[in-house]
């Protein structure tokens, strides 16, 4: 009988139940005490000044390149190696995405095709920790540096911040490091994601690490943005219980988009023990590695090297010398196995938004033929050794047969 592998299910404790059901009976069930708690945990572990805990990071990264100023006129560089969600945030605004090629080795954005696209327009980079390897943090912050004599700013925040603002899509990578520093504290500002596939969940959330320079007070970013997450009201639903304080008023038109006690509740334990999660997804890696990198037909993902260490969210497979459709023969007989595997992604203009709008894959040929051939495979924590081995195998021979 052929075995039943999921892609990414969640891994749900008692402890997690029982601290759920501790927060139901408590009364606080949205923004509350352990949202709070949450956010200093999240940031004492990554290591940078302050954090706040949001509804989704798709919202995170749009609050804050609005908070930039990003608006009709302004480009917003990405990788078109990405999920849509790093391109959409930046038309909502009215801005333009700029989406550049990813390097071959690891696919993350290219410094030398991020270079190329800068002009007098461009604002912010929006580049992505892909699959939870952290970009060459150090070649990008000298392109923004080597670009500050055409940077042209259009409002007080980027007077002040002078330069690119350098805003991370952090959705794969938390507890990732480069170097001797966690995601979270490698550029101006670093967005989590806790969605329900991610190495940790909060079922739907994530978070906003703030990590600008000294010219600005984190601090005060972090109330400001408690404000707008909360339609612009000047005092949350905590204050709001306290002893004559039901008044209220709101200061801007902002967005609703808080995290709640029961999403946080879910976080918090999952932190405790978030090492060891971290582990486990470095033994099942190391189970891909050494299975795909003795047959010779796989390209295997960058997972560390001198600077980088991922946080292994995704194991990005990429099948030498496949075409597409034998890339998805591949994915159909997983499939019949009992083995969900994934890709990720298909580069943004191939998708029909994005296509009509102008782009053309074939402007970006790394991510064109990355895409074709990548397979991803599961990475999760109740994802045996054994079975990881199993699902390595299955693919070899399900790779054989498609191109016999």
């Amino acid at each position: 009988m052929e075995k039943k592998i999921p892609f990414s299910p969640p891994h749900v404790t008692e402890e997690m139940i029982a601290e759920v059901v501790d927060t139901l009976r408590s009364g606080w069930i949205t923004t509350g005490p352990k949202t709070k708690r949450f956010e200093v945990e999240l940031a004492t572990y990554s290591g940078n000044p302050r954090t706040i805990g949001i509804a989704s990071a798709t919202i995170g990264l749009e609050l804050m390149l609005h908070w930039y100023g990003i608006g009709p006129g302004d480009e917003v560089i990405v990788p078109a190696y990405t999920y849509c969600a790093t391109a959409n945030v930046i038309m909502h605004l009215g801005a333009t995405p700029v989406m550049v090629d990813v390097s071959a080795d690891d696919l993350c954005i290219s410094p030398e095709a991020l270079r190329a696209a800068i002009t007098p327009n461009t604002k912010a980079i929006l580049p992505v920790d892909l699959g939870g390897l952290p970009v060459r943090y150090r070649e990008l912050w000298q392109v923004i540096e080597d670009a500050r004599p055409v940077f042209t700013p259009r409002n007080g925040k980027q007077e002040k911040l002078g330069r690119i603002m350098f805003l991370t899509d952090a959705a794969h990578s938390f507890g990732a490091e480069y170097g001797a520093k966690r995601a979270g504290t490698l550029a101006d500002v670093s967005v989590f994601s806790f969605h329900a596939v991610k190495n940790l969940t909060t079922a739907e959330g994530g978070a906003i690490a703030f990590n600008l320079p000294a010219k600005f007070d984190n601090e005060e970013l972090y109330r400001e943005m408690n404000t707008r997450i909360l339609h612009g009201q000047n005092k949350d639903a905590l204050a709001k219980t306290k002893a004559g304080g039901w008044k209220y008023d709101i200061v801007e038109a902002g967005f609703k988009s808080n995290m709640t006690d029961i999403q946080a509740s879910l976080g918090l334990i999952q932190l405790k023990d978030y090492a060891h999660y971290l582990a486990h997804r470095k033994e099942i890696f190391s189970v891909y590695d050494e299975v795909l990198g003795a047959s010779g037909k796989v390209i295997l993902p960058v997972h560390a090297d001198a600077d980088r260490t991922s946080s292994r969210h995704l194991y990005l497979a990429r099948l030498k010398g496949a075409t597409e459709a034998q890339r998805d023969a591949v994915i159909q007989a997983m499939a019949e196995r009992g083995i969900v595997v994934n890709v990720h992604y298909q580069p943004l203009p191939l998708l029909s938004f994005y296509k009509g709008m102008g782009y053309r894959a074939e402007d970006y040929p790394v991510a064109l033929a990355a895409y074709r051939h990548e397979v991803t495979l599961p990475v999760y924590y109740d994802l045996s050794l054994d079975d990881a081995r199993y699902v390595a195998e299955a693919l070899l021979q399900e790779f054989d047969c498609a191109t016999a």
